[in-house]
């Protein structure tokens, strides 16, 4: 089963939502240094951008012009 950019996307939205939730109270805990915390926060945060700055996929850009009324060039 693919796995589409947006939901890929949402995903990582969620993780980090999970993380800025979880991880204040891990550092007050001692199970996590605040550097360690913000260097994985920092780090989804750049993967989120990165899958937001992808291109749609061939699929998606290709399903614009399988509209009606639009030929194909190639079959």
């Amino acid at each position: 089963m693919k796995v589409t950019l947006d939901e890929q996307i949402k995903c990582v939205k969620r993780e980090i939502a999970m993380r800025e939730r979880v991880y204040p109270q891990w550092v007050r805990a001692g199970r996590m240094h605040q550097d360690e915390a913000d260097t994985e926060l920092r780090r989804m945060r750049a993967v989120l951008a990165t899958l937001k700055s992808l291109p749609p996929s061939e699929a998606a850009q290709r399903a614009l012009f399988d509209g009606p009324g639009i030929q194909k060039a190639v079959p």
